[in-house]
């Protein structure tokens, strides 16, 4: 295998992986055009209270006949519907007290495309609800029922509780506790049960959760394709795209289940585990202003016992990996720092590239420096790797007369054809007497691809970079637009991302240069290869995090540097020879293996030279 096979094989592998990353990631992607940018008209309508001390806010009241009649012995003539609402550092939740459930949620750190704070619940979409036995032969949904609120009480570690009570005469009573703790984005969510027999058909309570993803990146194409449905069932971790409507139904006790976005997440758990989960998504055929919905059902067993307490989780915040780890329970899994086949490079990213990355945070200011800077420590750790690759090829550059004159012996002077078998035998040969590997410059490039892998998916999940602007991008975590056509070219896009341009020009420099450095550039793959693959990386990286083209830009930039230094002034091209020279004066003990190899190259030979003979 010869230094221009070598470099056919490097960009062959390149190149799939790139068209391999394409498909991944647009599997979540629904064919969708004239998309545009707009608020939903109800959002100032969901917009949480003015931030006060949490209080009762009346809005209607209720007919106590029709109340009497819809909520069975529930039904309270002096009941109204009304907000509450309770915040934290971190966010600020409103709750209604028809269903007792959160109906906003406002992030307070975080803003969306459009400028206005994060919230991930602002449609009537989203509720928690359940049938629950109001008289004989007669069932409410508890979304229907309006409980009463308590005052907000305060704990000592400064959490809030707020509580929302169903009752009756008989004794029967619903209890919807939420426990919202200081800097904390998840939330615990009770609820106490008395009557449960008398309540609950069977003692089991039917849950349903439905979740509305909104839009909140500024491409809602591409958040799509960076959404799932996550979820645990029996200790595995598991997740499903968002490539169009489906369903799961899930075979084992479900401990918990998220929507995910690119960098937000709801997430519903329980620590007794939901019985029977199925859960079902729709996504919008146009450019809605939401991503997906979600629907799941799911039973809890309550026993035989009349009095239960139900424990859930609702987490409402970033898809962060450090937020998410610090509750254990496998929620960290949610942040896709690896999936599938390289499912293996979350460790990279999580045990090296993070940690590294946190430290340059806290010293460096700017962004775009701190990614330069992860660049260069990348580089570093894999500097021996690309060294022994550059004086590999050096090594055959050296050899190249004696190949050249091995290629010539085993030419056919009449049909100028090359004996491949006899030729590539004794080449073997001849590099190994030399001490060069042939698989010198493959195993560096292959090494190579774990570290691009990892950083393919910490750029595209990493909140940190979200907003982050460097430069002409405005945002790290999205593509960098410079130019917006006016029509779509497959495969690219209907933008311009100035760093991808400067990352595929880059590539085609060190191409053109690599090409030009190489033993025999008269096969034609090659004279068209250092252009094909920046086509490639061209439609690839034009939606991809600016973050990644500008590593990519850098690197590419650091290599080229090296490419010459290392090859002009740090490679002693004389002292490798005389080395080489050295090497073929020792004898070289051979494998079992390559004796095995030799052998059975040989006795190919004999036979296709039989053959030739014959059919002359």
């Amino acid at each position: 295998m010869g230094m221009d096979r070598n470099t056919v094989i490097g960009f062959i592998l390149i190149g799939a992986l790139m068209i391999g990353m394409f498909v991944m990631n647009s599997k979540g992607r629904l064919a969708m055009e004239g998309e545009q940018k707009r608020i939903a008209d109800s959002i100032a309508a969901l917009q949480p209270k003015t931030n006060q001390t949490p209080a009762n806010l009346p809005v209607q009241k209720n007919d106590s006949a029709q109340l009497k009649k819809d909520q069975g012995s529930f039904g309270n003539p002096s009941a109204s519907v009304t907000t509450s609402f309770v915040e934290n550092e971190l966010f600020k939740i409103t709750f209604t007290n028809k269903g007792a459930q959160p109906v906003a949620v406002e992030l307070k750190k975080y803003n969306s495309f459009n400028g206005q704070k994060v919230e991930l619940l602002k449609s009537d979409f989203n509720k928690i609800s359940y049938p629950v036995n109001i008289g004989e032969n007669k069932t409410a949904r508890s979304e229907e029922l309006i409980f009463s609120t308590e005052p907000v009480e305060l704990g000592s570690d400064k959490s809030q509780t707020i509580r929302f009570k169903l009752s009756d005469s008989t004794g029967k009573q619903i209890v919807h506790a939420y426990t919202i703790h200081p800097n904390n984005y998840m939330i615990d969510f009770t609820i106490g049960v008395n009557g449960a027999d008398r309540l609950f058909t069977q003692n089991k309570l039917s849950l349903l959760w439905q979740a509305e993803a909104p839009q909140v990146e500024k491409d809602h194409k591409y958040e799509r394709t960076q959404s799932h449905i996550c979820y645990k069932q029996g200790g595995d971790f598991d997740f499903d795209y968002l490539s169009s409507g489906d369903d799961k139904t899930f075979k084992k006790d479900l401990n918990w289940l998220s929507v995910k976005q690119q960098f937000f997440t709801v997430i519903l758990g329980t620590k007794n585990g939901f019985k029977n989960a199925k859960t079902e998504w729709t996504v919008p055929t146009d450019s809605s202003t939401y991503i997906t919905r979600v629907t799941t059902n799911a039973t809890i067993d309550l026993g035989q016992n009349a009095v239960a307490s139900i424990p859930l989780q609702l987490y409402y915040g970033p898809s962060d990996y450090n937020i998410l780890n610090k509750y254990g329970n496998d929620y960290e899994q949610i942040v896709p720092y690896g999936t599938g086949v390289f499912s293996f490079v979350k460790y990279i990213n999580r045990h090296i590239l993070l940690p590294v990355f946190e430290f340059l945070q806290k010293y460096v200011a700017s962004m775009g420096i701190v990614v330069l800077l992860l660049t260069l420590f990348i580089r570093l750790l894999t500097s021996p790797i690309l060294y022994k690759s550059y004086l590999s090829g050096a090594k055959m550059k050296v050899l190249k007369p004696e190949v050249d004159a091995l290629r010539a012996r085993f030419t056919d002077a009449k049909t100028g054809q090359v004996d491949q078998q006899a030729f590539s035998m004794e080449q073997m040969k001849l590099w190994k007497t030399a001490g060069v590997s042939p698989l010198g410059g493959c195993l560096p490039a292959l090494l190579q691809i774990p570290i691009f892998m990892s950083l393919y998916y910490f750029f595209q999940s990493n909140i940190d970079l979200r907003g982050k602007n460097f430069l002409w991008s405005k945002d790290l975590s999205a593509y960098d637009s410079i130019a917006h056509l006016p029509f779509e070219i497959p495969f690219y896009g209907d933008h311009v991302s100035l760093f991808t341009l400067t990352a595929v020009i880059t590539s085609l420099i060190i191409s053109i240069y690599s090409m030009n450095q190489m033993q025999d550039n008269s096969n034609p793959l090659m004279k068209y290869m250092p252009y094909i693959f920046p086509v490639l990386l061209l439609g690839v990286f034009n939606n991809l995090p600016s973050a990644l083209t500008w590593y990519y830009t850098v690197s590419n930039t650091i290599t080229l540097i090296l490419q010459v230094v290392i090859q002009k002034y740090i490679i002693n091209h004389e002292k490798i020879l005389v080395q080489i020279n050295e090497n073929m004066k020792k004898p070289v003990k051979k494998s079992k293996l390559q004796e095995r190899m030799e052998a059975m190259q040989e006795t190919q030979r004999k036979l296709q030279q039989q053959k030739n003979k014959s059919g002359k």
